[in-house]
């Protein structure tokens, strides 16, 4: 059977490069993600994790591709996940004008977190639009 896959697609006022650094930065992923920050030197085979305000990670990964600034995917497992499969994040950027088409998917989820997932991912995304939309949002990734 497939598992589900979630895909979020959003044009963001901004350049490829304040995007990517936005996806990246784990100061400025603390902006946007909420509770934590992500943190990982964004390698091909580095550990990605999301850690939360107390210092303890939520989730971790691996990067899986790093093509700056188009391109990023990595692992995706809950640490207290009982599947031993973890999931796949991957994001698109493409400039076009003076918008970045950011596109998320999301897959290999299982279908009771998938619609948890998609309501994070939707929250997380459009605040981050909007930071980087925003004059001060523009100066914490410049």
């Amino acid at each position: 059977m497939d598992r589900p896959t979630f895909v979020y697609v959003t044009y963001i006022a901004t350049s490829l490069e304040q995007l990517w650094d936005a996806l990246t930065s784990e100061a400025f992923t603390q902006q946007y993600w909420g509770e934590g920050q992500l943190q990982s030197d964004w390698q091909v085979g580095a550990t990605v994790q999301h850690i939360n305000p107390d210092g303890e990670p939520n989730w971790q990964g691996e990067v899986l591709q790093s093509e700056p600034p188009h391109r990023l995917a990595y692992s995706f497992q809950p640490l207290d996940a009982t599947e031993n499969q973890p999931s796949r994040v991957q994001f698109e950027l493409q400039q076009y004008g003076t918008l970045v088409k950011l596109t998320l998917i999301h897959n290999r989820l299982d279908a009771q977190s998938c619609l948890t997932i998609s309501r994070k991912w939707t929250a997380s995304l459009s605040h981050l639009k909007h930071l980087l939309e925003i004059a001060d949002g523009l100066a914490l990734v410049a």
